[in-house]
């Protein structure tokens, strides 16, 4: 259960003289221990534990809610939106060519027009184009709403990582999936109610891409591999090799009680104890829950080819299955490190990426519907930022058949959750280097998300440090266009 523990315990405040009670709180798994134990009553705490307002408790929106549930597919890295879900025939009348006007200004040097190598066709009864990297994902196109301008702040990964989680590029501030769990709760105690997916390891920056911050730890994003398939390996320290769990659950309620009498004995309002309570009572029913709500392998078989036989498509399934169970956010990570950052040979290394994920897209998409959930789930995919639609150039000068980052103009697309499908907001210029009609920042994109939840991003705020914060900071405008 130690990998749930989200809170710090920091030292002791210095006491020289014990109290009979301090004493007994400090006297180790002893007799002490199991006197207070006795003192304060197993039963009791329980029923007080019960009483207790639960900060993960389901709780209600500012108005009503579009969508219930959120799974996000992040595609860290930066996807390419010119050569995904934004064609531009026009680089094909520049190849090789100097764009008129010149090139705008990010991390690394760029040179002439290049055209995408992959083919754009036209699906569903909208006709949107999509290119044939992501056949199976525009097989649902009349369900998506593809937001082509969007814009972020930066150019480097580090800063539009934070953006894009978090709603700042520079300072530790919580990520969207601790928003919404701090203002809505969750539907499934047994489970956390901010899962995130990752296969290999971390991406850049790490836990920062969903922490509390400074709201309660219980509200921190969970980190799950999903290299592994065994849910002992998924999440570590899930089951106690030595105690059943009825002794556990003894066991446990004597470390609340002392928990508890610690905390209310100071009258303590740190939320680190708080947390750290929290944590230990979720891992401790999780280890039932767990390990039904990640066991793919009960999926019928049908379900599971559909999906698809790889780690994108377990870890896909996994998230329809954590939504299914009333978990209330669920980041879905492409990879460790930053997988879609293809400076070099953008052709084999989208085609690569882009055939791990797509049918598992593709089958989310079909699944949540027939399963009555899309309605209700709030689906979204792209990355931190585009890639630009000049080819990438070395120190030397030389073509890397790669391009470099683009914050100025890229793609996302939201589904379902009451988003307005079959439509294309927005665009860019026609080489797909800036949004050029109707630009969305991501502080807009988070106020979106906010709404179709059922809040009001200036509402929803969290006081700390003497101000009022909130996600979308003193920005960010709702994009009506986008919903139904």
């Amino acid at each position: 259960m130690g990998s749930f523990f989200n809170g710090y315990h920091g030292p002791e405040h210095f006491q020289p003289y014990l109290s009979r009670r301090s004493f007994l709180k400090r006297a180790g798994m002893g007799i002490g221990m199991l006197g207070l134990a006795d003192l304060l009553g197993v039963d009791a705490v329980a029923a007080e534990q019960a009483d207790r307002s639960n900060p993960m408790a389901p709780q209600a929106a500012h108005f009503a809610p579009r969508a219930k549930r959120v799974i996000h597919l992040f595609m860290n890295g930066g996807p390419s939106h010119v050569d995904t879900f934004d064609p531009k025939p026009a680089l094909q009348q520049y190849a090789g060519e100097v764009l008129p006007g010149g090139n705008l200004e990010t991390e690394r040097k760029t040179g002439a027009a290049f055209p995408s190598p992959f083919e754009f066709q036209r699906y569903g009864k909208s006709g949107i184009e999509v290119s044939e990297l992501f056949k199976h994902t525009a097989e649902c196109i009349d369900d998506i709403a593809v937001i082509r301008s969007m814009q972020a702040d930066r150019p480097n990964h580090e800063p539009s990582l934070m953006l894009m989680n978090c709603g700042r590029s520079l300072m530790v501030r919580p990520s969207v999936g601790s928003w919404v769990t701090y203002g809505l709760g969750t539907e499934n105690q047994n489970l956390p109610g901010f899962v995130v997916l990752c296969p290999g390891g971390f991406p850049v920056k790490g836990p920062q891409n969903w922490t509390s911050a400074f709201l309660p730890g219980i509200f921190q994003g969970t980190h799950i591999d999903t290299n592994h398939k065994e849910v002992e390996k998924l999440i570590q320290n899930i089951r106690n090799p030595n105690l059943r769990y009825r002794e556990q659950r003894r066991q446990l309620d004597l470390v609340q009680a002392l928990n508890r009498h610690h905390f209310q004995a100071r009258g303590s309002e740190d939320q680190r104890l708080e947390a750290r309570i929290q944590s230990m009572e979720l891992a401790y029913r999780m280890q039932l829950a767990a390990t039904d709500a990640f066991d793919v392998s009960k999926e019928p078989e049908n379900v599971r080819e559909m999906y698809g036989d790889t780690v994108q498509a377990r870890q896909t399934l996994m998230a329809r299955r954590l939504v299914e169970r009333g978990v209330r956010y669920v980041q879905v990570w492409h990879g460790a490190g930053q997988p879609w950052d293809s400076h070099h040979d953008i052709e084999k290394n989208h085609r690569r990426l882009a055939a791990e994920c797509d049918q598992p897209i593709g089958a989310l998409l079909k699944d949540l519907k027939q399963r009555g959930l899309l309605e209700e789930t709030l689906v979204i995919w792209g990355g931190e930022f585009g890639r630009t639609p000049t080819v990438e150039l070395s120190q030397a000068g030389e073509r890397k058949q790669g391009r470099d980052h683009n914050h100025y103009g890229f793609t996302i697309w939201m589904a379902g959750g009451g988003v307005k499908g079959g439509t294309v907001y927005g665009q860019t210029d026609e080489f797909g280097f800036e949004a050029v009609e109707k630009p969305v920042h991501v502080h807009d994109l988070h106020a979106t998300i906010l709404h179709l939840l059922g809040f009001d991003h200036k509402r929803l705020t969290y006081r700390y440090a003497g101000r009022d914060f909130r996600l979308t900071d003193v920005y960010g405008n709702v994009v009506h266009d986008l919903i139904a």
